[in-house]
């Protein structure tokens, strides 16, 4: 991005409130982006329409884009993660144990699974979905979820996706180990990489030694190899899957395009809700083992307690919004939010925005997508390769899947 493109940006995002208190038709419905009924076009305006300028494509880059939001499906319980394979087809799981697929000009379907061992409790369940860089050829599809047995545990299952996508084959526990209680801060989001790595975010189960603890895989982004599970080359600790700490309860990831920028999305006590900027080794300063128990007074980053503790690129600061997810926005219909973060909230229930720096340490601007602010809580937002964002909302048993196409 130029200079004089980050300018542009910072300084519509600035402007991005008054636009949106401004342009009441800057959200519209499927029924609204179509001309009137019977209207027809006018020939003249046709043959007086001027050519696009750089300076008209400068203009639609500083525009808040107009958005439709259309159902997939309805009805759902707590649905957690969404992914879309290169045929179109759409993924999601509920949290209870269910998956399901919705071919292209299809209705949702349920997906058969193994999920005999599946552990289900408080805010642990299925979680995170990731597809294969490479799904085309192997057909795997990643998921975090629980797992009973005689002591609970979250991982990271591989599966194969059946042609027709009626069925997963179970191939392999990827990762395991992660510590669970109740359910409680159970995490669990997975980013796959083009390079055969998995970036894996994790709760601390709400135990207070489990975020400074390096032998444990709790409050903790791991980074393994996705056809063995072993510590990723390149780790701070070869022998260790970790890859930072000091995490309270990781929510999201996200990889910023065209960089090798990596930010958490992790939700904080009573305060700050945080985006992190990740950091080979860094310590991200939640210790909430004082008197022995688990504290949840002390500060989500906390440098007297955990010297060199990394701060934070965004935090919610006195009261949270529980932030649950990360994706950039991208493409050239986002207009003045292309680039942008967008990070799924659900007590606040809203999509908010952050327009990071191009060093991804501070934020220049923020603001909220209007049009979903009416869905409730929302958990998962996922861009895709088409310019859409894929969302899915977390208020019960009436839960949707949306489509968002900017305009």
């Amino acid at each position: 991005m130029t200079p004089r493109a980050r300018t542009t940006r910072a300084l519509a995002g600035l402007a991005l409130s008054a636009a949106l208190a401004t342009t009441a038709c800057s959200t519209t419905t499927e029924s609204d982006a179509s001309p009137a009924a019977g209207t027809p076009e006018s020939p003249t305006s046709q043959a007086t329409t001027p050519e696009p300028t750089s300076a008209d494509a400068a203009d639609a880059a500083d525009a808040v884009p107009n958005v439709v939001v259309s159902s997939l499906a309805t009805g759902l319980d707590h649905p957690w993660d969404v992914v879309r394979a290169p045929d179109g087809t759409v993924i999601f799981d509920e949290r209870p144990g269910r998956f399901t697929a919705i071919r292209p000009g299809g209705e949702p379907t349920p997906i058969s699974a193994d999920l005999g061992d599946l552990f289900v409790g408080s805010e642990t369940g299925l979680m995170g979905l990731a597809l294969s860089p490479t799904f085309e050829t192997d057909r795997t599809l990643y998921s975090c979820q629980g797992i009973r047995g005689d002591d609970p545990t979250i991982g990271v299952v591989a599966w194969t996706v059946a042609d027709d996508y009626a069925s997963l084959t179970r191939e392999r526990t990827v990762v395991s180990g992660f510590p669970v209680t109740s359910g409680r801060h159970g995490g669990c989001r997975v980013l796959a990489n083009a390079d055969g790595t998995l970036f894996i975010g994790t709760g601390d189960s709400a135990q207070g030694t489990v975020p400074q603890d390096p032998t444990s895989l709790g409050g903790k982004v791991l980074r393994v190899d996705a056809a063995t599970g072993v510590p990723a080359p390149g780790n701070p600790d070869p022998a260790s899957p970790v890859f930072t700490l000091g995490h309270r309860n990781v929510q999201g990831l996200a990889a910023r395009p065209g960089t090798d920028q990596i930010f958490s999305v992790e939700q904080g006590t009573s305060r700050d809700d945080e985006v992190n900027l990740l950091v080979a080794g860094g310590n991200y300063g939640y210790r909430p083992d004082r008197g022995g128990g688990y504290d949840e007074s002390v500060a989500m980053t906390d440098p007297e307690r955990v010297p060199g503790a990394r701060n934070a690129v965004w935090s919610s600061g006195p009261s949270t919004i529980a932030t649950a997810s990360a994706t950039f926005l991208d493409g050239d219909a986002w207009g003045a939010w292309n680039g942008m973060l967008a990070v799924g909230v659900q007590k606040g229930q809203e999509v908010l925005l952050l327009d990071l720096s191009d060093d991804g340490t501070t934020v220049d601007a923020q603001s909220t997508i209007p049009a979903l602010s009416e869905y409730g809580r929302i958990r998962t937002v996922s861009a895709q390769p088409d310019g859409t964002l894929l969302v899915t909302t977390d208020n019960g048993d009436t839960d949707q899947i949306l489509l968002v196409t900017p305009q």
